[in-house]
């Protein structure tokens, strides 16, 4: 007969928070799928569980992903762990739970905290609809499609960022959002957890010099009828085009980018960008 699945949340920084349900489970399945053994062996140490571990992660998921479906369809009944929180969102569990879906092993829900909509909680902004987009990309052209593709979203838009990265986010967040509300969401459950709400123009202006650390949520106002896009002039706009054309954008479609971002002509921006070369 065919093991299960378990999808266990971990804290995501209070160890209190903890359910009796995930403890158990960890306890009595067989073996666990790990993001990081050395991070999930302190929660199981402080729990007392000796339940054997295996890593998984993105290095290796296609490998042990097979070894981990071989070993449920076996009868054994596997756990999978994340460093911090909900496993298989925005991360290689997801890969694990389509792989055990094709292969007909039933997949449990053990649910547990999650940044993201703990952060989303806390924001003060619209939670009704809003969209997880998870990391920005650091590839440059990827990054720009994935903004370009929210700039009219209506919906709240939460993001995660590593510190060393805010500033540069923050920065492209302003370009392509306008001035819209934010609420920067760092540490949650920790000690030192904080909630910055205001907006990206203050944002861009008061944290560029790396001062936020930590664990870094970000919850963004969308678009309403009533917020426009930020208002672009055919300076800024040749300003933006110039900066997609050190990306390596040619000079047609970065134009082509600008105007779409900026409402200015295409035809316009192209013509200064030719005639200030």
């Amino acid at each position: 007969m065919s093991g299960k699945l378990y999808i266990v949340g971990t804290p995501i920084g209070n160890l209190k928070d903890f359910s009796e349900r995930a403890a158990q489970t960890l306890r009595t399945v067989d073996f666990i799928a790990a993001e990081d053994t050395r991070v999930s062996v302190k929660i199981l140490n402080s729990l007392n569980i000796s339940t054997p571990m295996i890593s998984y992660h993105e290095h290796n998921m296609h490998e042990k992903g097979k070894i981990i479906c071989d070993r449920i369809l076996a009868g054994e009944n596997c756990a999978i762990v994340t460093d911090a929180g909900m496993p298989c969102i925005s991360d290689p569990g997801e890969m694990l739970v389509k792989q055990c879906a094709e292969l007909n092993i039933e997949v449990l829900a053990v649910p547990g905290p999650s940044a993201l909509t703990a952060a989303l909680a806390v924001s003060g902004l619209n939670t009704g609809r809003f969209t997880f987009e998870g990391f920005l990309s650091v590839n440059k052209r990827s990054r720009i499609q994935h903004l370009e593709e929210l700039i009219n979203e209506k919906r709240t838009m939460i993001f995660y960022e590593a510190p060393h990265k805010l500033a540069s986010t923050l920065g492209d967040l302003y370009k392509y959002f306008g001035n819209r509300k934010i609420s920067i969401v760092r540490e949650i459950t920790k000690i030192h957890e904080q909630v910055i709400r205001t907006t990206l123009e203050s944002a861009c202006e008061n944290y560029v010099q790396g001062e936020i650390k930590g664990e870094i949520v970000l919850v963004v106002e969308g678009k309403s009828d009533d917020l426009p896009n930020k208002a672009y002039d055919i300076e800024s706009a040749c300003e933006l085009a110039r900066e997609l054309v050190l990306k390596g954008f040619s000079k047609t479609e970065a134009a082509r980018q600008s105007a779409k971002i900026t409402g200015i002509k295409k035809s316009d921006i192209y013509k200064e960008i030719l005639e200030n070369e």
